[in-house]
């Protein structure tokens, strides 16, 4: 096995930090911390880091050219560290499953989701693993809103218990490979 990519959706700048759609960025902060990397290094259009996860080499990403544009930065990353479709792993916002859920999906559309787009428009391909972290849909409103805004009050004291939960998920994943890991993951 190569390297891995491992990479978190978000947009760039403290205006974003907390909203749902920078959950992404959080699980792979998550991950620099338990690992004691620094998310420091400016390259690729993104913040990045290199180190060991679960004993597997690994590069962690932040895109920084805002959401719209995330598959630049990642097609620009995989090419630098010559990193296999399948040893990509993106973790998003997903509107589609309730908040708190976690689930790991390999391929598949982009759901409406831009990064998304992104993605498997400059990856070429839609077969890259996804870690979906769930943020739920509005009941009324715009969509764009609600992923751009924060979490609410009542989901704040829930939320390093998912980011946590996420992060073991993506460790799970490099250990025993993202089909294998989806028997524990999509359960839980």
């Amino acid at each position: 096995m190569g390297r891995a990519l491992i990479v978190g959706l978000g947009n760039p700048g403290p205006r974003y930090a907390g909203h749902r759609h920078n959950v992404g960025f959080r699980v792979v902060e998550r991950l620099a911390e338990e690992a004691r990397l620094s998310l420091s290094k400016q390259k690729f259009k993104g913040v990045y880091t290199t180190g060991q996860i679960a004993r597997r080499d690994v590069a962690l990403l932040q895109p920084q050219t805002f959401m719209n544009l995330s598959g630049q930065s990642v097609s620009a990353a995989r090419g630098f560290f010559n990193v296999e479709l399948e040893d990509i792993l993106v973790i998003h916002d997903e509107l589609d499953l309730p908040f708190g859920a976690v689930r790991l999906k390999v391929g598949g559309g982009h759901a409406g989701h831009n990064g998304l787009r992104s993605l498997v428009k400059e990856l070429g391909s839609r077969d890259f693993v996804r870690l979906r972290v769930g943020i739920g849909r509005p009941a009324h409103g715009d969509v764009a809103d609600y992923v751009l805004s924060d979490f609410s009050a009542e989901e704040r004291p829930w939320l390093p218990e998912l980011i946590e939960r996420a992060a073991k998920a993506v460790a799970l994943s490099l250990v025993q490979g993202p089909l294998m890991a989806m028997n524990t993951v999509n359960v839980a």
